[in-house]
């Protein structure tokens, strides 16, 4: 409404209400009050669009959360205890088993996870566990709950050294026997009879895999080393569905230059989704004196491949590994 429109107005109003509307009106104008529907209609729009985006980065970091709520239980658990420490050789097990109570129910929950070839672990003695590394191997920590509750063992395991830099993980990472990986060390734990979990794709696995569930494994081969000098049999090992879970933006050019110049695994991961998870673990490998270890990687390398191509639907689709939530029977595809 122009100025003279709204001293005709005010000069035209013949009782208090026509005053007050008129009044009403050209602050409105004068607030710029008349636009105001216009921008929430854009805002509403505009949260439309991005809450999804948000939720899915938000559910990666509610994982971390969930680790870091792991350390402080065990130093509160540890605090509660230290009466007990001098007396107990086995200080630790009541926490690694209470913890992995609570991570085998989230994974029951949130993903419906199974584990298919249980009985393959060994009850007693070494084997190396070898499997694919998803953006997030949540499966991983969903199998070693499994095993500590379904064989009374922890399951010793290998991982990169930028996690022994988080800030608060070196207790975590003590308790639950995580190393970093130099090969007299791996080999040392298998032949004290414990058993051993590596993922030969690594950090670069986790990045720059992706729905398609290639092998990032290059020309390594310590594994296998390891495995040889140890003389213990591998068992392969993939979970389907993991990249429909957790996804990373490693394919992006300009974070797989920030790896590969800084080795920062900077990439940002998404997800979260409760889709089906399945772990497989495939016919252990035996030791055989009369290969070496390119041979022996290899062999692996197609043990795990065989099992992504038996169980995996290539590409992976976030729809449909959320429908098999519904779905009680597992069919291989």
């Amino acid at each position: 409404m122009s100025d003279s429109g709204n001293q005709s107005c005010l000069m035209g109003a013949e009782d208090t209400v026509s005053f007050l509307v008129c009044v009403f009106h050209a602050v409105e104008e004068w607030a710029g009050l008349g636009q105001l529907e216009d921008y929430l209609s854009v805002l509403e729009y505009l949260l439309w669009v991005f809450t999804p985006l948000a939720v899915v980065f938000i559910l990666p970091f509610l994982i971390v959360i969930l680790i870091y709520l792991s350390i402080l239980f065990l130093h509160v658990y540890k605090r509660k205890n230290q009466l007990r420490e001098a007396y107990c050789n086995n200080l630790w097990d009541g926490a690694r088993k209470t913890l992995a109570t609570l991570w085998d129910g989230h994974g029951a929950i949130w993903h419906g996870y199974e584990i298919h070839g249980m009985e393959k672990i060994p009850d007693k003695g070494p084997a190396l566990i070898v499997y694919y590394h998803g953006a997030i191997p949540i499966d991983y920590y969903y199998f070693l709950a499994n095993v500590i509750i379904q064989k009374g063992r922890p399951c010793h395991s290998v991982a990169d050294y930028f996690l022994f830099k988080v800030p608060g993980f070196k207790l975590l990472l003590e308790v639950f026997s995580v190393i970093h990986g130099p090969q007299e060390e791996c080999v040392r734990a298998l032949r004290n009879g414990h058993l051993l979990g590596i993922s030969p794709g690594g950090v670069r696995e986790a990045l720059f895999s992706d729905e398609t569930y290639p092998l990032l494994w290059g020309k390594r081969k310590g594994f296998a080393q390891v495995a040889i000098d140890a003389q213990v049999p591998i068992i392969p090992m993939f979970t389907q569905n993991l990249r429909e879970g957790f996804r990373s933006l490693g394919t992006l050019r300009f974070f797989r230059w920030m790896y590969e110049r800084f080795r920062l695994p900077v990439a940002p991961v998404y997800g979260g989704f409760p889709v089906k998870f399945r772990t497989f673990l495939g016919d252990p490998i035996p030791y055989d004196p009369n290969i070496n270890a390119a041979e022996l990687a290899e062999k692996v390398q197609q043990a795990v491949q065989s099992l992504i191509d038996q169980h995996q639907q290539i590409p992976g689709n976030i729809l449909r590994a959320l429908l098999e939530r519904f779905h009680t029977t597992h069919k291989d595809h």
